[in-house]
């Protein structure tokens, strides 16, 4: 289990995620206003919980650790504002992928 500076502690095998910006510009230049931006799908793990407890009793540690970057799907975790940022709490399994 790891976490962040935060005063919660995501239990099991939830993970504390901070969403990361997104360009501001295209590809070709365009300047995207604020009104057609979607949230990011990129963040940034910021707190862990131990890990998935099975069903034998044993916890099967997360894959994901704090400081990874992950890319998670549209609709995926809970949103939260905690200490004037806001983040995800989601499930390790709502992780689509871990940036290299």
């Amino acid at each position: 289990m790891a976490r962040a500076d935060l005063n919660v502690r995501p239990l099991h095998d939830r993970i504390l995620v901070r969403r990361m910006a997104e360009e501001e510009k295209t590809s070709g230049g365009i300047i995207i206003p604020d009104t057609a931006k979607e949230k990011p799908q990129r963040g940034e793990v910021v707190a862990t919980g131990k890990g998935r407890i099975m069903e034998d009793g044993k916890t099967l540690p997360l894959e994901v650790k704090v400081g990874d970057k992950v890319l998670f799907s549209k609709y995926s975790g809970t949103e939260l504002k905690l200490e004037g940022s806001e983040y995800l709490m989601m499930r390790e399994e709502d992780v689509l992928g871990v940036f290299n």
